[in-house]
């Protein structure tokens, strides 16, 4: 596993993290059941704080991506990709509906809109 922290992102070092498993394990990177890193170990790799690692690890239990076995480590938790896509999916409905808002609000028009989201689409490319 290739996690990379990157001091320029807005997205707190826990963030990085837990999006970067949670993002391996959508794309198969990771397999169920597979068995990540110990929280110390992620920690003492990344040069970060266990509390760190272990929040990340804590939020990536709560919403189903892994889980803890005492004593035995964390594993990534078995998908339901139907599941997961509609999970996703309100996710994007409820960004969308708020942009929306913040759209009518600052008096964009839905061309405007589409044009920001191409801009945003391709600088988040680059980073890539």
């Amino acid at each position: 596993m290739n996690i990379q922290i990157k001091n320029s992102s807005n997205d707190p070092i826990y963030l990085q993290i837990k999006n970067q498993i949670r993002d391996a394990i959508i794309n198969g990177e990771l397999e169920a059941e597979e068995l990540l890193p110990s929280i110390r170990l992620l920690a003492k790799e990344l040069r970060v704080s266990v509390i760190t690692t272990k929040r990340a690890y804590d939020e990536l239990e709560n919403d189903g991506f892994i889980h803890s076995v005492q004593g035995k480590g964390s594993f990534v938790a078995p998908q339901n990709s139907d599941l997961m896509k509609e999970k996703l999916l309100r996710k994007i409905e409820a960004n969308i509906t708020e942009m929306l808002h913040c759209a009518q609000l600052a008096d964009f028009s839905l061309d405007e809109l589409i044009e920001m989201i191409k801009i945003m689409e391709e600088e988040h490319a680059e980073c890539d």
